[in-house]
């Protein structure tokens, strides 16, 4: 954080989110702390509002590093973020997840990090470490940004008191720690074991129903709204009658989107609904700091000056956005530098040759994993294969894919598995970006370009790379394979240049790569693919790729 020295008198509109009052005043701010709030008589030309807060994050989906992240994040109003390291914890462990924190403190911007809970995500999945009781122990003794145990994504161990997971949570307890949620179409029995083992969040509702059953069990819902998961347009009908217990989450958000905007937008369109204004707001401001213990100022005479100005209660648009009393965006710029990071990593395995790719024919029948678009949770689908010379390979006419995990830790086959909804007419995808244990997922029409792909990644020791004919694309991801230490603004524009060369050739998903991260997410239903084969998420175990033909 930063120590110096900022004083300055404000006159302003002041939105007291907690009184549900608008006041004009003057704002004092000595050495970065308010010292006096005096009310004035004439309406100013702006609103001081306390400053959004993302209230469950991957900074790590961004592709940036955390001082980066707060450089795109902040000109939108931004000041903090509730995050979950889970996924360089997955890669690194606890040293990846102490990278995190210490980088997010080189740069103005209130980071908060969780003790991540599931690490590996599941056994049905090859991670590059572990992360025990004893070491979220020890992260909760020694990190004063540590605040809650990340979201306990595995449900099917709460709900069978599994004794490891239980361990975790009792670490928790014993701190006194909130601990965060994941339970995607979990109900009736199952939710309210889930919520009375002291879970007290979730972000995975997809539905008004879903969320309502969760409320009743006492969890709190946050509203998601990331690249490409997209839950905002079901939920937000819920804000008028529990914006108590309602937070706003982007999850996991790609870096052309955070230029874009944030929680800011999330805000602007509860309240172009006609959502009353202070519910909203406590939504994305106030709530997140009561449940999770934050040290982020509230407008208070004593309080750290962390606060945003907006023009007018409407579009909101940021004018400044000041966190300890240093203004660090004025005007859609960012006053926040970049700096220097170390590269960490860990990469293991060797190229691939394309016959890796092959899939030999069991039968005729095959199940496919049907990609969602706005979605994390995938159909299971059971259709003709197609078949050529004893191979089954991709069927471009019915838009259905081949899928690949590689794992990245050591050298072993490719798990192969067939996905319908990418779109592409020719070519293939790959990244080293893939949820949770950050494997490389690749999509392709064909074995020799699928190869190709996956090939760029692990010669750049980790990024996303698209290869269609004689073109080749990666844009470089070095750290623990899944983020640059580049400038954010660069890292955004490349990656959206690829994102359209993508669409280009047919994808017709609104975030092609970010789709592609999540096919291997073995804890979101119904079917996915890890480096160990194809999986079920509804029965929790692994599946056949054939079915077997009618006798």
């Amino acid at each position: 954080m930063s120590s110096l020295n900022h004083s300055f008198i404000l006159r302003t509109n002041w939105v007291n989110i907690a009184e549900r009052t608008i006041q004009p005043v003057r704002l004092f701010v000595e050495n970065g702390i308010i010292k006096n709030i005096e009310n004035y008589t004439e309406l100013a030309d702006n609103y001081l509002i306390m400053g959004f807060i993302d209230a469950h994050v991957h900074v790590e989906s961004s592709m940036i590093i955390p001082s980066e992240f707060a450089r795109l994040a902040v000109p939108h109003g931004t000041i903090a973020t509730v995050s979950d390291p889970h996924e360089i914890g997955n890669v690194l462990g606890v040293k990846g997840v102490r990278f995190m924190i210490r980088n997010g403190e080189k740069v103005p911007f209130k980071f908060y990090f969780g003790a991540p809970s599931c690490v590996p995500a599941t056994p049905f999945e090859t991670a590059g470490a572990t992360i025990t009781a004893e070491d979220i122990t020890e992260l909760f003794e020694s990190e004063k940004s540590i605040k809650y145990l990340a979201e306990m994504m595995n449900y099917p161990g709460v709900l069978f008191d599994d004794e490891l997971v239980m361990s975790k949570i009792e670490v928790a307890k014993k701190y006194g720690k909130v601990i965060d949620g994941h339970a995607p179409a979990v109900e009736g029995e199952d939710i309210i074991k889930y919520a009375s083992a002291g879970i007290s969040t979730d972000h995975e509702c997809v539905t008004k129903e879903e969320a309502l059953e969760k409320l009743k069990a006492g969890m709190k819902i946050l509203i998601r709204e990331g690249s490409a998961a997209k839950n905002f347009e079901a939920l937000v009908d819920l804000i008028p009658e529990h914006y108590e217990n309602i937070m706003f989450c982007s999850d996991d958000k790609h870096p052309d989107n955070l230029v874009e905007g944030h929680i800011n937008q999330l805000v602007i369109r509860a309240v172009e609904r006609g959502i009353d204004v202070f519910k909203v707001l406590q939504c994305a401001c106030l709530n997140p700091i009561s449940h999770y213990n934050l040290e982020v100022g509230q407008i208070r005479i004593g309080d750290p000056a962390d606060f945003i100005l907006v023009d007018n209660l409407q579009n909101f648009k940021v004018l400044a956005t000041y966190i300890n009393g240093e203004k660090v965006a004025e005007n859609g710029k960012s006053f926040i530098n970049s700096v220097k990071s170390e590269i960490l990593n860990q990469f293991q395995t060797n190229s691939k040759i394309p016959s890796q790719f092959e899939i030999l024919a069991q039968s005729n029948k095959i199940r496919v994993i049907e990609a969602l678009d706005g979605e994390l949770i995938t159909n299971e689908i059971i259709t003709q294969a197609k078949i050529e010379d004893g191979k089954a390979i991709a069927d471009l006419k019915n838009d259905i894919l081949k899928l690949a995990v590689v794992n990245r830790y050591e050298n072993a086959e490719p798990s192969l598995a067939f996905i319908k909804n990418f779109g592409l007419k020719s070519g293939a995808i790959a990244s080293s970006v893939g949820h949770d244990s950050h494997n490389i997922t690749a999509v392709g029409t064909t074995d020799i370009e699928l190869c190709r792909a996956v090939n760029l990644v692990i010669e750049n020791q980790g990024g996303i790379s698209a290869v269609f004919g004689s073109e080749e694309w990666i844009l470089p991801l070095p750290v623990a394979g899944i983020m640059s230490p580049e400038d954010g603004y660069t890292v955004a524009e490349k990656y959206k240049k690829m994102d359209a060369f993508v669409k280009s050739k047919g994808c017709t998903l609104g975030a092609p790569f970010m789709t592609l991260a999540f096919m291997a997410l073995l804890v979101i239903p119904d079917l996915k693919l890890s480096d160990k084969g194809l999986f079920s998420g509804k029965k929790f175990t692994f599946t056949d790729l054939f079915l077997p033909n009618p006798s």
